[in-house]
């Protein structure tokens, strides 16, 4: 069996400034919480904004346009820049760009970090490898990004990690699946939730129904496909993909 983990890979990788965008606001720098030091609902959006795009100098008219702010009132920024230059390390004036430390920690770049290691590791046949960096992105996508708020940018956020979410299942699953024993129970759990989340998306089903054989019940592997069988046919007017049919007839075989 496979310890649950994904918070000693998250420590491992933890520095002194840590950053949670994803539920409750939290944000470390340099050791010090600074959240409730943020400038009001707006800072919060431009600090969470800034930390998301950490990676490049974002323009004072991006900045307005992430804050709803009416088209060419990035004047209106100065004073907001202003506070949280007192709070948080920006640089630039016509371009800001958050600065943070080496080895500093951010949960959205967790999550898409998480999902590109266990991907890695899939592919290589390392399952208990894809286990915990697996189970980082999927702990990470599964809260709501920016709880509250509303924004263009922040909803091409969230179904970013809605994907995150939903492939980090499908490689858990997968991974949980091949290890065995003890771990078809989160196999099972995993494909539950990517059904009850993607109910189209039929490598949800497939593992599903790879778990339930696992487990030696393989009529509820087989009523497994067939409820998919029905609601492609009812919903959609179509049929299983050839990989679930070469699946279906592997368990009849």
């Amino acid at each position: 069996m496979v310890s649950w983990a994904p918070w000693r890979y998250l420590v491992e990788t933890l520095g002194e400034t840590r950053i949670q965008l994803c539920g409750r606001l939290v944000a470390r720098i340099d050791g010090q919480r600074i959240e409730s030091a943020l400038p009001g609902r707006q800072g919060r959006v431009a600090f969470a904004y800034l930390a998301a795009n950490r990676y490049r100098p974002v323009t004072r008219e991006e900045l307005a346009g992430a804050l709803w702010l009416a088209p060419g009132a990035s004047d209106r920024l100065s004073p907001l820049l202003s506070k949280l230059r007192s709070v948080v390390p920006l640089e630039g004036r016509g371009e800001v760009r958050l600065t943070l430390p080496a080895g500093s920690w951010i949960d959205v770049e967790a999550a898409a970090e998480g999902l590109h290691r266990a991907e890695s590791a899939v592919a290589q046949g390392d399952f208990a490898g894809a286990w915990s960096p697996g189970r980082v992105a999927q702990h990470v996508a599964s809260r709501e990004f920016l709880p509250g708020e509303e924004a263009p940018w922040i909803d091409e956020q969230r179904r970013r990690l809605e994907e995150i979410l939903v492939r980090s299942l499908e490689l858990v699953g997968r991974a949980c699946v091949e290890i065995g024993a003890g771990e078809l129970d989160t196999a099972e759990r995993a494909a539950r939730d990517l059904i009850a989340r993607a109910p189209y998306r039929e490598s949800g089903h497939r593992l599903l129904m790879e778990t339930l054989a696992a487990r030696g019940n393989t009529a509820e592997a087989l009523l497994v496909y067939d409820a998919l069988r029905q609601r492609l046919r009812d919903e959609l007017g179509a049929v299983p993909s050839d990989q679930t049919k070469q699946l279906h007839r592997r368990l009849l075989g």
